[in-house]
């Protein structure tokens, strides 16, 4: 892994799940100050949002190394935005495909706004380096996860701040069996052990059962694309990511 510099900061929008959470550990072992910032949209699977606290500190006292860089951890009020979603994300209702081809988890312009709060706190937090887990490979077709929508969003962010700001998405190219071996490259077993324990991912909320992907309800969207990257991961010998 590159070393972190120490002049480096950096903002993870950061949801609890396993693929935030993958990408702060990865943002933490490379740039020198990291924050998180998390958003409360009126999500459904709300737990989220509690586990998100978890996973920070069980990340600060399991990897000393990083515990230095881990910096303040913020948390947004989008519920106005997630009001005028009307998806399965927000209501309780059953998940489906939409006429438009699309799961009706998805939120439109999730990301976008997402992305653009999280430049409005980096600018005031001298941060440069905005980090997402947004992922084209194993997804469910949400055009705002795509990197050419990240890359425009970029320039339309730096143009409207007059800042040179980078969104990183080290997630973008890979599947969810590679996000889990790159957990491995990043932290060994002792961060895929917390990822499993700890991350929510879930669209239903469902903490119960411990599965050894971790905890869900096994059925929704999200379990599906978690387990089956799991599953796959593990049947290739759980391998680091090659580098």
């Amino acid at each position: 892994m590159n070393e972190a510099s120490s002049g480096s900061r950096a903002l993870v929008l950061f949801s609890g799940g396993q693929d935030s959470s993958v990408c702060l550990a990865w943002a933490l072992a490379r740039y020198g100050h990291v924050e998180t910032v998390g958003f409360d949209y009126g999500q459904r699977h709300a737990v989220e949002m509690e586990q998100r606290s978890v996973v920070r500190e069980a990340l600060r006292s399991r990897f000393p190394q990083w515990s230095g860089r881990l910096g303040e951890d913020h948390v947004l009020d989008l519920r106005g935005f997630g009001d005028i979603g009307d998806t399965a994300m927000t209501q309780e209702r059953a998940f489906e495909i939409t006429e438009k081809g699309l799961p009706n988890t998805y939120v439109p312009g999730r990301n976008l706004v997402f992305l653009t709060y999280a430049a409005a706190l980096a600018d005031r937090r001298r941060a440069k380096f905005l980090v997402g887990g947004m992922c084209e490979t194993d997804f469910s077709g949400y055009p705002d996860c795509r990197r050419d929508t990240l890359d425009a969003l970029q320039s339309a962010l730096n143009l409207g701040m007059a800042q040179d700001f980078v969104v990183e998405t080290p997630l973008m190219r890979l599947t969810k069996a590679e996000t889990w071996a790159l957990a491995k490259q990043l932290g060994g077993e002792a961060l895929v052990d917390l990822i499993v324990r700890d991350s929510h991912t879930c669209y239903r909320g469902t903490r119960g059962e411990l599965h050894d992907w971790g905890h869900g309800c096994g059925e929704c969207p999200a379990c599906e694309l978690r387990e089956k990257g799991w599953d796959a991961w593990v049947a290739s010998g759980r391998p680091e990511l090659a580098p």
